[in-house]
C-alpha cells in the first residue's frame, strides 16, 4: 500500500464539510505558530499512535508543530512504568533512588531538547518534570492520558510539583480531573485517524492475504484483544472469558498485542500468558499475534467477531474506538474512558471487570445473533465518526491554543 503524507482535505467525505471548514478558519489565526509535542516513545500503544498521526496535520494546516520523545535508559523506563502503575491505583512504593533517577534524566534531556516553542505539550508521567527544567515564559501543558482517580500516595506527592508549573490539564474524562489541583482542567478525548493503515478501509483481497500470510483459521468465529501486554488489561480475564464463551460457542481466541520501548513489564507478562494458555496454544484454540503491522490490526479488528477489552483501569482504550469505528461490536469493562465511547446496549456492551460470567453472556449473545451484532457496529460506527475521528481532535487543540494565546 502506497505511503501518503495526509492532509486535510482528505477527510472530506469522511466527515461533515463544517468541521473542515471551521479547522480552516481556526488555524490561520494560529498560522505560523510553533507547537511540540514530547512523550517517552515513538512506537507502540496510543499516545505515539496519536502524535504519529496528528503532528503532521498541524502542519499541514499551517503549524510548525514538532514531536521530541523523551531519551532514557532501561531503568529509567522500569521507574515510570512503576510511575504509570502507581497513579493508576497500584499501591507501590518508591525508593530515593529511583525519584532521583526520575528526574536526572528529565534534567539531563532538558539540557539539549530545545523546548523554545510557541507551545509545549508533555504527554504522560515520564517527562512530566521538564516543566521545572527548561526555563521558559511560553504556556506548559501537561496531557495525562492514564487514569489517576485514586493514585498511590507517594507517586502523587511526588508528581504533583511538577504539575502546578503547568498551565493547564488535559485529561481525557470528566472523572480524571482533580478537585483540589490549582490549575485549570479539561477534557480532551483521544481519537483515531480514519484513513490510517490501521483503520482504513480495505479490500477483500488484503484481508485475505492477510489473514492466510498469518496462518489466521476462518473455519470458526474469533473474539480478539488488542492490547499491550499490561496488568490493567487483564489477560488472565480475557482467558478465562473464552472458557466461558467456549462451553457454548465454539470459537477461537486472539490475543493481538504490541510491546512498547517505554514498558519492560510487558516482556514478562506476555511469557507468562504463554506459559498459561499452552493448552489451548496446542490445540490451536488461543492464537498469539504480534501487532506491529497497523494493517494486520485492522484485519484482526475487521474479521473477529467480537472485540474484548477487559481493563481493570484504561485512560480511554482507543482499541475499542477502533472496533467501533469497523462495525466491530466490542464489549468491554465499565471503567475510565470506555464509558465515554461505549452507550450499553446501543453502542455496544459495559460489564463489571470482575463479572467474567456477566462478560461471557454477552459475548455469547453477539456470537449467536448476528443481526444484534450488525445493529450494535453499525450504532458504533456512527458515534465513533461523530466523536471520536483525528478531524475533532485537531479541532480541540486548535481550541486549546487560541485559549493559551
Amino acid at each position: 500500500m502506497q505511503a501518503k503524507i495526509k492532509q486535510l482535505a482528505d477527510y472530506r467525505g469522511i466527515v461533515s464539510d463544517a468541521i473542515i471548514d471551521e479547522i480552516g478558519v481556526k488555524a490561520r489565526e494560529l498560522k505560523g505558530a510553533t507547537v511540540v509535542h514530547v512523550n517517552a516513545t515513538n512506537f507502540g500503544g496510543g499516545v505515539a499512535e496519536i502524535l504519529d498521526n496528528l503532528v503532521p496535520l498541524m502542519n499541514d494546516i499551517g503549524l510548525r508543530a514538532d514531536w521530541r520523545v523523551l531519551h532514557g535508559v532501561p531503568d529509567f523506563f522500569e521507574v515510570t512504568k512503576k510511575f504509570h502503575n502507581a497513579l493508576q491505583g497500584q499501591d507501590l512504593v518508591f525508593d530515593d533512588q529511583e525519584l532521583q533517577l526520575f528526574k536526572f534524566i528529565n534534567e539531563k534531556f532538558a539540557r539539549f531538547a530545545f523546548l523554545d516553542h510557541d507551545f509545549v505539550i508533555i504527554h504522560d508521567p515520564q517527562p512530566a518534570a521538564l516543566v521545572q527544567y527548561v526555563a521558559h515564559t511560553n504556556p506548559w501543558v501537561w496531557r495525562c492520558h492514564i487514569d489517576i482517580t485514586h493514585p498511590s500516595a507517594q507517586a502523587w506527592s511526588f508528581m504533583e510539583p511538577f504539575i502546578l508549573d503547568y498551565q493547564r490539564m488535559i485529561v481525557s474524562a470528566e472523572e480524571y480531573k482533580k478537585p483540589d489541583l490549582r490549575i485549570p482542567q479539561q477534557i480532551m478525548a483521544p481519537s483515531i485517524d480514519p484513513i490510517s493503515p490501521k483503520n482504513m478501509d480495505l479490500s477483500e483481497e488484503v484481508i485475505a492475504h492477510y489473514l492466510d500470510q498469518y496462518r489466521i483459521p476462518t473455519d470458526k468465529p474469533f473474539i480478539t484483544q488488542v492490547s499491550r501486554f499490561d496488568p490493567w488489561k487483564d489477560p488472565e480475564g480475557v482467558l478465562k472469558v473464552f472458557e466461558l464463551v467456549k462451553q457454548q460457542v465454539d470459537c477461537r481466541l486472539v490475543y493481538c498485542y504490541n510491546m512498547s520501548a517505554d514498558d519492560p513489564e510487558g516482556v514478562k507478562i506476555y511469557e507468562r500468558m504463554l506459559a498459561t494458555a499452552k493448552p489451548y496454544l496446542d490445540s490451536g484454540d488461543v492464537l498469539f499475534i504480534r501487532g506491529d503491522d497497523p494493517v494486520l490490526v485492522n484485519v484482526l479488528q475487521r474479521t473477529s467477531s467480537v472485540i474484548l477489552q477487559k481493563s481493570t483501569r484504561e485512560g480511554f482504550g482507543l482499541t475499542v474506538t477502533e472496533a467501533m469505528w469497523k462495525g466491530t461490536p466490542v464489549v468491554a469493562s465499565n471503567v475510565g474512558g470506555i464509558p465515554t465511547q461505549i452507550q450499553d446496549g446501543v453502542t455496544g456492551f459495559l460489564v463489571e471487570p470482575l463479572d467474567l460470567d456477566g462478560c461471557a453472556e454477552k459475548v455469547v449473545a453477539l456470537l449467536e445473533d448476528t443481526d444484534l451484532a450488525a445493529r450494535i457496529g453499525q450504532q458504533a460506527r456512527e458515534y465513533a465518526r461523530e466523536h471520536f475521528l483525528i478531524t475533532r481532535h485537531l479541532l480541540d487543540y486548535l481550541n486549546l491554543l487560541l485559549s493559551l494565546k
